[in-house]
């Protein structure tokens, strides 16, 4: 994207004072046979984050980076094996429920298309008020609707994003990096794409 440059950094070699944002990708980490995203989160790395975090920075996790976020503390709730114990991977649909944070500020429209891969996405917190207040994506229908029979995981009310009460720190189980460029994506505008520009601003 114009105006943005990025790095792939290693973990044990990230210095939060180079950067103005950092996302964590969705893929695997070590240990996650154990509990997703359990023993990254015990790494030195998220103390930096919780750095960037706390200074307004971007803090984005993907997947994978969503898991760690939420064992870190750094996101409420936890994530839970999906409901079917499978892993699953296809296109979904998302209803914007938030504005006001790094992912969604930028975009033009309520409901995005973009595609899900995970066996450990089924969001949880004891806390629905909670959990409804800092949510700001949710599974939803072509239409735009909330409902069961468009929850791919179990996740309690839907639920596919959160983010902290500032909006700086989000993490999602939909991977926008997936559906960044049109001639991955089968249908329409690249959604994924009108996310990660959220950065811009």
């Amino acid at each position: 994207m114009a105006g943005i440059q990025g790095s792939l950094v290693r973990y044990k070699d990230f210095e939060p004072d180079k950067y103005d944002a950092v996302i964590l990708p969705g893929g695997f980490s070590f240990g996650d046979y154990l509990r997703a995203g359990a023993v990254a989160s015990r790494t030195a790395m998220v103390e930096h984050l919780r750095t960037m975090a706390s200074e307004g920075k971007p803090v984005i996790g993907i997947c994978n980076g969503f898991q760690i976020l939420v064992e870190a503390g750094l996101l409420r709730g936890a994530l839970l094996p999906n409901l079917n114990m499978r892993f699953v991977s296809k296109w979904i649909h998302l209803r914007v429920l938030r504005r006001d944070t790094v992912l969604t500020k930028a975009l033009r429209k309520e409901v995005l298309r973009l595609p899900i891969a995970h066996a450990e996405g089924r969001y949880y917190s004891d806390n629905l008020e909670e959990a409804k207040r800092l949510a700001f994506l949710a599974y939803c229908d072509e239409r735009g609707r909330i409902e069961e029979s468009s929850n791919p995981n179990g996740s309690i009310l839907n639920i596919a994003g959160m983010a902290n009460e500032e909006g700086n720190v989000v993490g999602l189980m939909p991977h926008p990096e997936r559906a960044s460029f049109p001639h991955v994506v089968p249908f329409g505008e690249p959604d994924g794409l009108m996310m990660l520009r959220g950065l811009l601003y």
